[in-house]
């Protein structure tokens, strides 16, 4: 039996077998070509292979977590048509006239490093975004098809890390919970783990290697801990535990729709923050009473010019016509 620590997305229990989920190692080579504009045209064609993947994802998430969540994958459309992004994928190709997938790569890891390094939490998030993409193209440059998403009973997933690409791709019914080695609670995939109902924990520092599909796990989301190969007493106190949850939610579900008052009669409003257009359906999930806090930072993440007022207004608009009538408190982008 082994117990590790790590960080909680979700808070809930869960017992079954784990699948260790291992991506398709793809060694990007730094090759010397003759023809940068046939290698900028290989780019062009994985792109759009890209958007029509994107698509799918789109109108497959829209009917399992909503259209709010599912708009991850529009962001992300967005991000793969990022001016800076293309030009400097392109710019590697023509003065260093070497092959698409090595411009590709290194321009996800430059990106990704930028957004890492900055100081405020959800823009960190979203250097796993330019990861999921640049990762997206140089798959589609090669020609593969991504990691095998199918899973033959429940189980937990075990990985390094997950993208909100991957993440979707599950089928809920199947996914027991999320344990990975990297990861944040800001990213796209916490939030559709969130919206989803499926206990998950990163930043768990575990070797991959030494452990074995089929093998069983404990994942609690309340102590932030997994327990591989639990004992008996351990798993009879999971059993018990994800009871008392099952009922707890039943509960819960009995008061939503219901104002908050306390027993002297006491209103008290109960609002979310949110990060993106992308919460919104945790926000209705939960029933929330209005927004205290919504970030319009994202608004500013992979492009280089500032959004104009209609796109603004009309970001904002979806969010207070979601909310019909609710508080919606916008915190505009702070540079200063």
């Amino acid at each position: 039996m082994e117990r590790l620590k790590g960080k909680s997305v979700y808070k809930g229990i869960a017992l079954g077998k784990i699948s260790v989920l291992k991506k398709d190692d793809y060694v990007v080579k730094r090759v010397k070509i003759e023809d940068p504009e046939a290698e900028i045209e290989r780019v062009s064609q994985a792109r759009e292979k890209a958007r029509e993947q994107l698509q799918k994802l789109y109108d497959k998430a829209v009917k399992e977590v909503g259209e709010a969540s599912a708009a991850i994958f529009e962001v992300h459309q967005m991000m793969l048509d990022d001016d800076d992004y293309n030009e400097s994928i392109e710019n590697i190709i023509r003065t260093q006239e070497v092959n698409a997938e090595y411009a590709v790569a290194t321009t996800g890891d430059n990106f990704s490093q930028m957004f890492a390094s900055m100081d405020d939490d959800y823009m960190k998030a979203r250097a796993a975004d330019v990861k999921d993409i640049s990762e997206r193209l140089v798959r589609n440059l090669y020609g593969g098809d991504g990691t095998d998403m199918e899973f033959d009973q429940p189980v937990i997933i075990v990985a390094d890390d997950l993208s909100p690409s991957e993440t979707v791709q599950m089928d809920k019914e199947k996914i027991l919970a999320f344990v990975t080695v990297h990861g944040s609670t800001n990213s796209h995939t916490a939030i559709l783990a969130r919206m989803m109902n499926i206990p998950a924990l990163i930043g768990v520092d575990m070797d991959l290697d030494k452990l074995k599909t089929g093998m069983e796990a404990v994942v609690d989301g309340f102590a932030a801990e997994v327990i591989f190969d639990p004992d008996e007493e351990v798993r009879m106190d999971a059993r018990k535990r994800i009871q008392e949850e099952e009922e707890k939610t039943k509960l819960l579900l009995e008061l939503k729709g219901k104002e908050n008052v306390t027993k002297s009669g006491h209103k008290i409003n109960i609002y979310a923050n949110i990060g993106s257009v992308g919460d919104m359906g945790y926000v209705l999930e939960n029933d929330a009473g209005g927004i205290g806090l919504f970030r319009s930072e994202f608004l500013y993440i992979g492009r280089n010019e500032l959004p104009g007022e209609e796109e603004q207004f009309q970001v904002y608009k979806q969010v207070a016509q979601t909310m019909a009538g609710k508080k919606v408190i916008i915190r505009t982008l702070d540079i200063g």
